[in-house]
């Protein structure tokens, strides 16, 4: 009997040990997230509950589209523009590079369908001609962004150089003159408050970021969303209740996330930047969320949760 008990101790241990060492999360522990930056902010308190070089600014890449879809769903609030405005699409949009829905000069869509470019399949050639729409041109859109930055409270560390999050490398040569050669820089808790601040201002914006796909109907073009985490994706790294927000990549930085999820009315932005694959990234940001919604369980949903890891059944 002594021989089972310690046998049973000893692999409990074992267990426990491993826990610790590959997903300490299940123990209440902070998980180490594998990227450059990592934050876990909590919407409700406002709390960030987890930071990991969160103050260190960096390339963002499409994940500084976050401050686009604030600019343009300010001005629909505010009655500037409307969802069904027609949008003519400029030379300098047309030849965007990086991921387009390969928009032509001279044709229109509306801001709706722009919108849903930018939210859905993070296009650059979408996020240029909505810039020039609602601000003339990409310059006086870029001012609007790093106002809005400060009003947010955002640091001087996060700095908007462009509607696309582009390298200056990548920015096309029909540029308007004006425009600097400046990066988009931002810090993994900037990005979380602005992800935090868009779901507050605009709740509305999860409808779009939630969707798998989205169709523009002048081309007769499917795009998928490179949210793998959006449960209705399907796939290995689909998360309960993630409704957005926002994927990137850069090859400066590597690739990075700003998401969402909620479950049992409790809301959590979870930021990874840098990391070394497009899929770690998503599995650091279910890391941030398990240990984010951890925190909130009462203290038997705890130990219920911790028994289940360890292979006990629980009633």
């Amino acid at each position: 009997m002594n021989r089972r008990i310690a046998v049973g101790a000893a692999t409990a241990l074992v267990i426990v040990a491993c826990l610790i060492a590959f997903k300490p999360v299940v123990l209440g522990l902070k998980p180490y997230i594998k990227a450059n930056a990592a934050v876990l902010l909590d919407m409700d308190s406002g709390s960030i509950w987890l930071n990991k070089n969160g103050d260190e600014p960096m390339p963002a890449a499409s994940v500084s589209k976050l401050m686009t879809e604030m600019i343009v769903l300010d001005h629909i609030s505010a009655g500037k523009t409307r969802w069904d405005d027609r949008v003519h699409i400029s030379a300098y949009a047309s030849t965007a590079s990086g991921v387009t829905l390969s928009l032509k000069q001279g044709e229109s869509y509306t801001v709706r369908e722009l919108f849903e470019g930018i939210s859905i399949y993070s296009a650059n050639d979408a996020a240029l001609a909505l810039a020039e729409h609602l601000a003339g041109s990409e310059p006086s859109f870029v001012i609007l962004m790093n106002d809005k930055a400060r009003s947010l409270g955002m640091s001087p560390a996060t700095v908007f150089a462009n509607a696309t999050g582009l390298p200056v490398s990548d920015v096309n040569p029909n540029r308007p003159p004006g425009q600097r050669n400046r990066e988009t820089v931002m810090t993994a808790k900037d990005t979380a408050r602005l992800a935090a601040a868009l779901i507050d201002h605009h709740p509305e914006v999860l409808g779009h970021s939630s969707r798998t796909q989205m169709q523009l109907k002048g081309k007769g073009l499917y795009v998928s969303n490179t949210n793998l985490m959006l449960p209705a994706m399907g796939g290995a790294y689909a998360y309960e209740g993630t409704d957005g927000l926002k994927t990137g990549y850069d090859t400066r930085t590597g690739y990075c996330i700003a998401g969402t999820a909620e479950r049992g009315g409790r809301r959590m932005i979870a930021v990874v930047m840098g990391a070394e694959t497009r899929h770690s990234r998503f599995e650091g940001a279910a890391s941030l969320f398990d240990y984010g919604f951890y925190k909130t369980l009462p203290a038997g949903e705890k130990m219920k949760w911790i028994m289940h890891a360890l292979g006990f059944v629980t009633g």
